[in-house]
Parts: C-alpha cells; sequence; structure tokens
C-alpha cells in the first residue's frame, strides 16, 4: 500500500495535504463536516497511477484558522495556491458536498487549471437545489446548537446520523462522528455561514472538461435526483450511484468509489 504522507502549502492560513502516489495530480476536497483523512481509502487506491491530494481546506483539521469570515472564494484561491505549491499547471478536481461546490466555483474562476472534475454527493446552489425550508433547517441543525454553547463533538452522532445511509457499516458511521467532532468550532461557523450566503448557481452548460458524478443511493441531503439533473446538464457528464450509501460514500462503501475513480480518471489520461 502507497505510504501516504502529510505536508503544508506555506503562508496565510497555511494549508495542510496529505498525499500519496506520482503522476497526474487528482486533488480531493472534504465537505463540510469533514476533512482530509475522509479520503485516505481513495488516496491509497489512486496512487498508483496519480499523485493524489486530500486536502484539509482553512480552518479545518491541521490546516490554520485565519481572521474575520469567510468569503467563500477564498477556498478557490486557496485551492489554485495548493496547485502552484505541487507545481500543478492543472488537475483533476474532485469535491464531495461542500467539496463539489469549491470545485465548481475553481472551474468557474479558473477553467484552465481544470483537467476534469469530479463532483460527489452535491448541488449547483441553495436557491437553485433546496428549498427555503430545508436550507434554513440545514443552518439551524449545524449552526444554531454550537451557537447555544455545544461543541462539535456534541452535534456528531445525531449529524453523522442524517448523513450515513441505513445500510452503511457500523466503522463508516463511526468514521463520520470522528469527523465532524474534530472541526473546528468557530472556522466551521464561518464556513456554514459562507457556503449558504454563497448565491452563485454553477452555470453547468458552460462545463467543456470530463465530468463524472459520484452519488449515494440512499443520500437524503443531496438525492440521486440532484446528480440526474446535474448529469443532464452537462454535456458528456457521466453518472454513478452507489449503492447502499449515504452522504459520504467515499466513506461507506470506498471499493465502489475508487473502482469508479479509477475507470474515469485513467480514461482522461
Amino acid at each position: 500500500m502507497a505510504s501516504i504522507k502529510t505536508d503544508y502549502v506555506p503562508g496565510r492560513p497555511r494549508l495542510a495535504y496529505d498525499h500519496a502516489g506520482a503522476g497526474p495530480a487528482v486533488v480531493l476536497m472534504h465537505g463540510i463536516g469533514g476533512n482530509r483523512t475522509n479520503w485516505h481509502d481513495q488516496l491509497a487506491a489512486l496512487a498508483a497511477d496519480f499523485h493524489a491530494v486530500a486536502w484539509d481546506a482553512r480552518g479545518y483539521g491541521l490546516s490554520d484558522d485565519y481572521e474575520g469570515p469567510l468569503d467563500f472564494a477564498d477556498f478557490s484561491r486557496d485551492l489554485a495556491r495548493l496547485l502552484d505549491h505541487l507545481g500543478a499547471a492543472r488537475a483533476h478536481i474532485c469535491g464531495l458536498s461542500m467539496g463539489g461546490r469549491i470545485a465548481l466555483d475553481f472551474h468557474w474562476r479558473y477553467p484552465a487549471r481544470v483537467a476534469s472534475l469530479v463532483l460527489c454527493d452535491t448541488f449547483t446552489g441553495f436557491d437553485a437545489s433546496f428549498t427555503p425550508e430545508q436550507r434554513a433547517e440545514f443552518v439551524r441543525s449545524r449552526k444554531e446548537p454550537l451557537l447555544a454553547g455545544k461543541e462539535p463533538r456534541d452535534i456528531a452522532p445525531a449529524v453523522a446520523a442524517t448523513l450515513i445511509g441505513p445500510r452503511s457499516p457500523r466503522a463508516a458511521y463511526e468514521r463520520v462522528v470522528a469527523s465532524i467532532s474534530a472541526l473546528h468550532k468557530e472556522s466551521y461557523i464561518k464556513a456554514i455561514e459562507a457556503v449558504t450566503a454563497y448565491d452563485r448557481t454553477a452555470a453547468l452548460t458552460e462545463i467543456k472538461v470530463a465530468v463524472l458524478l459520484v452519488y449515494g443511493a440512499e443520500d437524503r441531503l443531496t438525492p440521486v435526483k440532484l446528480g440526474r439533473e446535474m448529469a443532464a446538464q452537462i454535456a458528456g457528464a457521466r453518472l454513478v450511484v452507489i449503492e447502499d450509501a449515504g452522504h459520504l460514500p467515499n466513506i461507506e462503501r470506498p471499493e465502489a468509489v475508487n473502482a469508479a475513480l479509477l475507470e474515469f480518471l485513467r480514461g482522461q489520461r
């Protein structure tokens, strides 16, 4: 198995990333409750063919916190810094949930730096994909308990239960609980505010690179219906549905996700 190494992008904020292998760069980005370790199963699988990289977004994991509010575009600027640090003019960009929205935003801002896109259990924008009631519930269930004095570890079991599919392994649930428990409270609140305030809906018909969409069949937050709607708007896009998985198929059913990623990415070489 490939050895996974942790390194850092210097600057403010300093960004942590885990990586393995050599070859074309593949960057994997976690969701709003995640961190770089969510992708360890994928790093190991991709390392034989690619330089597989999973970051901690600013304010997550081993990456630095930062002063002031978060502008959603900060994530894309940080991703450009990461690619510069790696010496990669272009990369295959893979993002799950919030990470998928970052990938779409990055493609809009830096299209020449995107070799292909993998969008996992994500959505084009809150206004386009969620009712006002769903948007309000998302914020309430995550932000309000923390503002009332609770810590991420206090909300982790309940939030994880809404994300994991009913037939997912217990070990997957425990990994998600640990991931949410490790969140930086203040930075997480900033991320919730920035993600829900970012109102740009991705212009899917303008995407010209190859796109793979991966969705868990039992995802209740971003159901497969959203993936089908997105695939219909992106020329040549392929949709893969991962059975017996919820919102985090990379953790719940890693073998199936790895197979889909490898088939798609090898086809782009």
